[in-house]
């Protein structure tokens, strides 16, 4: 038996088009060298070749890039409780059985609704259980350089949302930019309705099921629908509303 891991993060890119993208600085050996010797008291000359350490600095928020979403993220409570933060999830949660769902048909900006959900299990023959970690495929990650990127994918609804929850499941991700449809329609639909449970209606599920999702995610056009494992370790900050991830996806072959 052989393993094949996929990856399904986005990578972090000065030149990525997302909203808040990372400013990275980009520190070389020679000036490494200069760093080190101001630091340690000796000579650029003194380390071999005029070279020392390469370091990045890198400036971002913990929604930047490929990340993991805290139930904090969503409200400071969830289920009657304070709400866990990145740090205090259950590591259980972050490894599992994965399961994609195929929205790539759905236009930019569409919902996807329940009834949506029900039908892509039935085309594939599938029925979720507790601790799934249910992926959204909207192929939004192929324009993860575009100017317009978080714009463009399908969003979830909170009743779809609500569902999957319901179903035993901690852990979904999305391929988009964010789990709801992009927020310049909330936006605009809020405008003209004045009913403020439009906006971020999903990501307010938390507040009555605890649960996390991941965002930005990418290659889930390279999966099957199921059988295999996703793991999406956060990196641990305290107190935090998301921590970046590397999630990856394992097939057994």
């Amino acid at each position: 038996m052989s393993v094949k891991i996929i990856d399904l993060s986005v990578p972090m890119d000065n030149n990525a088009g997302e909203p808040m993208p990372p400013k990275i600085e980009y520190v070389t050996h020679d000036e490494g060298a200069i760093q080190a010797a101001s630091m340690f008291d000796l000579k650029k000359e003194d380390f071999p070749e005029g070279k020392a350490w390469a370091l990045e600095n890198i400036t971002l928020t913990t929604h930047t890039g490929t990340h993991l979403d805290a139930p904090y993220h969503f409200w400071p409570t969830s289920e009657g409780k304070p709400a866990k933060t990145i740090d205090q999830i259950p590591l259980e949660w972050c490894y599992g059985d994965g399961v994609v769902l195929d929205f790539s048909y759905k236009n930019p900006g569409d919902e996807i609704d329940t009834e949506d959900i029900k039908k892509e299990l039935d085309r594939i023959q599938y029925k979720i259980k507790p601790f799934d970690i249910v992926l959204i495929r909207t192929d939004a990650d192929k324009k993860f350089y575009d100017k317009d990127y978080a714009n463009i994918h399908a969003g979830v609804s909170a009743d779809a949302t609500r569902w999957i929850l319901k179903q035993g499941v901690k852990v979904t991700g999305t391929d988009g930019w964010g789990w709801d449809v992009p927020f310049y329609i909330q936006a605009e639909k809020y405008k003209k309705e004045k009913r403020n449970d439009i906006l971020w209606a999903a990501h307010f599920v938390g507040r009555e099921i605890e649960y996390c999702h991941i965002e930005k995610l990418a290659n889930l056009d390279k999966l099957p629908p199921y059988g295999f494992k996703v793991a999406v370790f956060p990196i641990k900050i305290i107190g935090a509303s998301a921590g970046w991830a590397r999630p990856v996806a394992i097939i057994e072959e």
